[in-house]
């Protein structure tokens, strides 16, 4: 039998206990069959409900007082039962010029294992991607077990894989192999691969977002593993048109997602190969227009006083009162806040546009208050992580909305991103022109904008339904 390993985690808002264990399709129906078990795309592993049924079946330790009793068939699996500790996974890193391979730490913030970690020889923070690193080797890997292995699991099957592939001569380029998409290179020609690197070199000549040049860089790498030995550069327009079919018909893909692929393999057919008007001829699929979802007053007070922590509710605070994304909110600076003219400065948001938005009178006594209690002041971000200077993650700040959404008690399915939208409704509702709110938002096109016109209280609830008048005054039953 495989050994096991369960992980408490919260998913899409539910306790779930996590799984995971070596590929085995018995052990996988076996879950199916006897547990809720579902499949994350996100954490590669199946998880089921955090409760006491569950517990049983998997032979974890449970209060007798919370037993259900049930007759229930055991889920016989040989465990290693690790609730209570936290996980450090070890992915690989190439490190340019001198191509030198490091082993890249990724954990929830836990003070206990960066204050153990830093102790290790050799061990460096990265700035950029926001992760600590050590040299891929051995002793070092050892030294990483013996300095955490009290109090945390080291997850390194993503590690393991690559030191195998390597061995095998399998490993055909120098970039991140991330625990959850690692190798997607391996079954692109060397002809085809050559085009890639290419064109992620393009992008990063026209200077694009980190984010798109990864988007591109994945999409295009999907279409070339379709290729096999097919050269790309080779392909005509009506190639490209039956492959998008395959895409919606066999695969199922997503209307978003055909978009994305259609602008990645755009930008590698026109702006790297030179191929003009390549894609006039391919239709593409109409948008599912999405309505953003928003929060009542209520709810965004019962989410307000939600936290205890008082950097947590600045960072809800801000977000709601001017609308931003949550990259702006982590990514602003001490200086960015003007107190005199009451404004915050937004530098190089999305779409690498600045602009200035209000500082609410009330906001900027939250974050006075914030910055006077904080016993570690912030030197360069309003809001700083474990390592000073550096912003906090934007995977905290997303934390730090969901733990609230759930002690308020909401059980809308919205993220952080929705404080923004709900921002923006609220103004419709009070009257505040479409034109200023685009601004405000810093959005480029108007239609972007127009989509709260869609969702304004004020508006929708005015209108009387036709059948309220054809029974007004009536007796219905």
């Amino acid at each position: 039998m495989p050994s096991i390993t369960y992980i408490p985690v919260i998913h899409k808002g539910e306790k779930r206990i996590l799984i995971k264990f070596a590929y085995d399709q018995t052990l996988a129906n076996k879950l199916r069959q006897n547990t809720d078990a579902r499949w994350s795309k996100t954490h590669r592993a199946w998880h089921i409900a955090d409760n006491p049924e569950n517990r049983i079946k998997c032979k974890l330790t449970i209060e007798k007082d919370t037993l259900i009793e049930k007759t229930i068939v055991p889920i016989e699996i040989e465990k290693k039962t690790t609730l209570k500790k936290p996980i450090v996974s070890l992915s690989v890193l190439i490190k340019k010029p001198k191509q030198e391979e490091r082993i890249v730490l990724s954990y929830k913030t836990n003070k206990e294992i960066t204050t153990a970690i830093r102790q290790i020889n050799g061990i460096k923070w990265c700035g950029i991607n926001k992760h600590w690193h050590l040299p891929c080797t051995k002793a070092h890997y050892e030294g990483l077990q013996n300095a955490i292995a009290n109090f945390a699991i080291i997850e390194d099957e993503a590690l393991s894989q690559y030191l195998i592939k390597k061995k095998n001569g399998l490993i055909i380029n120098k970039n991140f192999l991330q625990k959850d998409k690692a190798n997607i290179f391996f079954n692109i020609s060397t002809h085809n691969l050559q085009l890639l690197t290419k064109t992620v070199e393009q992008l990063q000549l026209k200077v694009y977002s980190t984010s798109t040049i990864k988007t591109y860089k994945n999409e295009i790498s999907i279409f070339l593993q379709t290729l096999k030995n097919k050269k790309a550069d080779g392909l005509q327009t009506e190639d490209v048109r039956r492959y998008i079919h395959y895409c919606i018909e066999k695969l199922a893909l997503t209307e978003n997602t055909i978009h994305s692929r259609l602008n990645a393999l755009k930008f590698m057919y026109e702006q790297v190969l030179g191929h003009e008007k390549f894609f006039v001829t391919i239709p593409r699929p109409k948008k599912h227009l999405q309505l953003p979802k928003v929060l009542g007053e209520e709810e965004l007070r019962r989410l307000f006083a939600a936290p205890t922590n008082l950097k947590h509710k600045a960072i809800l605070f801000i977000a709601y009162s001017a609308g931003l994304r949550v990259s702006e909110v982590i990514n602003l600076r001490l200086q960015d806040i003007d107190r005199e003219r009451q404004q915050l400065f937004i530098y190089c948001s999305k779409g690498k546009k600045d602009r200035y938005v209000r500082l609410s009178p009330m906001v900027l006594d939250v974050l006075e208050q914030y910055y006077k209690m904080s016993t570690v002041k912030p030197v360069n971000y309003l809001f700083e992580g474990l390592v000073k200077g550096e912003p906090y993650t934007i995977r905290s700040a997303q934390q730090i909305f969901t733990d609230a959404k759930i002690k308020a008690g909401i059980i809308k399915t919205v993220s952080f991103h929705n404080l923004r939208h709900s921002f923006a409704t609220h103004l419709l509702e009070k009257g505040v022109d479409v034109i200023f709110i685009k601004e405000i938002l810093g959005h480029f096109d108007i239609k972007t904008t127009e989509r709260y016109l869609h969702v304004r209280r004020n508006v929708l609830i005015n209108i009387d339904s036709p059948l309220d008048d054809l029974y007004k005054g009536k007796i219905i039953i």
